[in-house]
């Protein structure tokens, strides 16, 4: 056979393997060109590990599958034609839209993942008659997620939505609505603004509950009383006067979003106060639109100016004054940068972050809010950007960058402004007794600033730029229809293939976009192997975890392996959570002070899952109020090992530079796909990191994403 003919017929799909070879070895042209070469190289591993991993004479036969390969890639051809074209969204051109979507999100690995669930998906679908394609189709339409809600259908409510920029008094205008109210219920993203409404209530004599996915409060002497949840554990079933929903822009966050859009669709109130952004106006508008609900919109200006600075700290503690906060994205960070101020200034410095405990918060909120002792300074979490109250006169952001669960990312614009908009609280009323008119005045201004030089210049932009209308809602799969859809396929159906392929297939309204995060597809495949119903692996999707932790997956699966064997699941008698960690202490560890803060991490987290699961399966997880004294000593144990770090600033410094490379990185990757709307790092930062080795000895590593560098506050489910 002539080389011309063998290419023909390669081009033609008679030999996918051969013409993965040729294309990946071409040089592609176009907007897309290493985007494609890409995908076909990721789609050769997928095929070589799908023959490989196939018994002799079970599944496909191997000229089936090539068929299949063949009609597959001409499938990407298309998708890849198209989007050459300009047509590149997801009802035009659902193959390119996932692909890249899954390259953007979660990098090579996501890619990978996508590519095999698509093939998976491609040749499955070739086996369905069309009746049976019709009716999963009418299954998986998700145009109108309203009618998951009938009960609240039944009800004409007000939708009242306070929206403008950070310290504007839209959400204590929104509580002063839930306050009046004879019951009500708070949803927030995080259990420490939970908790923080729940004290609140409770101080003004309102009975009141707190419900969130890892602890359950009940008041005992009253059958009415509020509810402060978390967005996750909002009750649907239950009636409210007043319900109020916080930082409603997050209804479009991948991950959590589905919560957002739940509660709005869902939560039984006559007035429902809705707080956050301007940008999300728009779309709350046609959903109350769409559902015959009364819209009512309530804007707000800041109460003081906010301006950026010229210069930044550039690591001189020297340069802090009193009222400000440091904002890091790290509990590690958190407690060096305490040390470091503490050390260099001679005042005291306050810490808070969403896994402390509750009194300790409230307690250096107190402290650094106090005018008269010497606490001048606080490092926070970036929980102070959604409404923490504390005075403060300039925020100091210790990175523009945050680990997000799979990644070091550059913050958003709307991330930088929320957090910024922090500064100008400094002083209430009564700390301000005796300080002069034009002092108070200067006060009332908010300053923001970063710690390097290099970062500043973003978070001028992000203050100067208008954001974009948030344009839709994020749902996820109700557990009903995934349980009839995957009645569709064999018992043994992974149930990641099965999410993946409602994700393929489902009609989604344009105001709403169907998101399955990486998170649920990995536990998903972690667990697939045991006996579960699929309620209960979806259950386990959703538990809180930190997947890339020593042990994370061990844990996980002995979790599971109760419910799935129906067994007692008394902490003692899990083998898996390391509970014999506590009797180690740091200087006897051989391992270092690093890996001994990433075990005692690694056992808080286990421990906030069997509280978690403590609340769905009562009957297996008893040991609740054991598991509730060993996460004090734990969280004991964690505050004391943070608070005897030793790093230097110069560490601190290069563990930013290195997580500013990461990120660019991220954004090379969506350039290289055609991607331009991330906003990319300036030049002159690539020049001030250039000079940075590979890597740097002693503060190596302290610069990994190890699990002290997942995102340290979180809402519970």
């Amino acid at each position: 056979m002539t080389d011309r003919n063998r290419n023909e017929q390669v081009s033609q799909g008679h030999d996918p393997k051969s013409r993965l070879r040729l294309g990946v070895g071409k040089r592609y042209t176009g907007r897309h060109g290493v985007f494609r070469s890409t995908v076909l190289h990721r789609l050769q591993v997928v095929l070589n590990n799908r023959s490989a991993s196939q018994p002799p004479g079970q599944g496909i036969a191997e000229d089936e599958l090539n068929r299949q390969a063949a009609l597959f890639m001409n499938a990407i051809d298309h998708a890849f034609l198209l989007a050459e074209q300009n047509v590149t969204r997801r009802d035009k051109n659902p193959l390119f839209w996932n692909l890249r979507d899954a390259f953007i999100t979660r990098d090579i690995k996501g890619l990978t993942k996508e590519l095999q669930y698509s093939f998976q998906s491609f040749v499955v679908r070739q086996t369905f008659s069309k009746e049976l394609e019709d009716n999963q189709k009418r299954l998986l339409d998700f145009r109108f997620p309203h009618e998951w809600f009938p009960a609240t259908r039944t009800m004409q409510r007000t939708i009242h939505v306070h929206v403008g920029p950070t310290n504007s008094g839209k959400t204590y205008n929104a509580l002063k609505a839930l306050e009046n109210s004879k019951m009500g219920v708070y949803a927030g993203p995080l259990r420490l603004l939970a908790t923080e409404v729940y004290q609140r209530l409770t101080a003004k004599g309102r009975p009141c509950a707190l419900i969130t996915g890892e602890e359950v409060r009940i008041p005992e002497d009253t059958d009415q009383y509020f509810s402060s949840c978390t967005v996750e554990m909002v009750p649907l079933n239950t009636k409210f006067d007043v319900a109020v929903i916080d930082e409603i822009q997050m209804i479009a966050d991948p991950e959590r979003g589905n919560a957002w859009t739940t509660a709005v669709l869902g939560v039984q109130a006559k007035e429902v106060h809705l707080c956050g952004e301007d940008r999300t106006v728009p779309l709350l508008q046609a959903l109350c639109a769409s559902i015959g609900d009364k819209c009512v919109v309530h804007r707000y200006e800041r109460l003081s100016p906010l301006k950026t600075m010229d210069s930044a700290i550039k690591g001189d503690y020297s340069n802090l004054q009193k009222g400000d906060a440091i904002v890091a994205f790290s509990r590690l960070s958190l407690h060096v940068l305490k040390r470091n101020v503490e050390t260099a200034t001679g005042r005291r410095c306050a810490i808070i972050y969403g896994s402390l405990p509750p009194e300790v918060r409230v307690q250096q909120a107190a402290l650094f809010n106090d005018p008269n002792n010497d606490y001048d300074f606080v490092v926070a979490s970036d929980a102070i950007g959604m409404g923490l109250n504390l005075e403060i006169r300039r925020v100091v952001l210790e990175s523009i960058t945050k680990f997000d669960g799979n990644q070091n990312r550059l913050l958003t614009y709307p991330e930088i402004k929320q957090i910024g908009g922090r500064a100008g609280r400094y002083r209430t009323a009564q700390s301000a007794v005796g300080v002069n008119a034009e002092e108070a005045e200067k006060e009332k201004v908010g300053l923001v600033t970063t710690m390097d030089q290099a970062d500043l210049r973003n978070v001028e932009r992000a203050f100067q730029k208008k954001v974009n209308d948030i344009e839709y809602a994020s749902i996820q799969p109700p557990a009903g229809i995934v349980e009839r859809f995957a009645s569709y396929f064999p018992p043994d159906t992974p149930l990641s293939f099965i999410l993946m392929r409602i994700k393929a297939a489902a009609t989604v309204g344009p105001r709403y976009r169907l998101n399955i995060s990486s998170d649920v597809l990995e536990i998903a495949d972690i667990i697939q192997d045991l006996p579960l119903t699929i309620y209960d692996r979806l259950t386990f999707c959703y538990l809180p975890v930190a997947l890339r932790a020593e042990g994370a997956v061990d844990v996980l699966r002995a979790l599971a392996r109760v419910v799935g064997n129906n067994s007692a699941g008394d902490l003692l008698s899990i083998k898996e959570i390391p509970l014999e960690f506590l009797e180690v202490k740091m200087e006897d560890y051989p391992g270092g002070s690093q890996e001994y803060l990433s075990k005692l991490e690694a056992l808080h987290v286990a421990i906030n899952q069997y509280l978690w699961l403590s609340y769905r399966y009562a009957g297996m997880f008893a040991s609740q109020a054991l598991a509730f004294h060993v996460r004090h000593l734990v969280e004991e144990k964690l505050i004391s090992t943070l608070d005897r770090l030793d790093f230097t600033e110069e560490q601190l410094e290069h563990k930013r530079k290195n997580k500013r490379r990461q990120a660019r990185s991220r954004d090379i990757s969506r350039k290289a796909i055609g991607e331009e709307d991330g906003h990319e790092l300036e030049q002159e930062h690539e020049q001030d990191d250039a000079q940075l080795p590979a890597s740097s000895g002693k503060g190596e590593k302290l610069s990994g994403g190890g699990q002290h560098e997942k995102p340290i506050e979180v809402g519970s489910m």
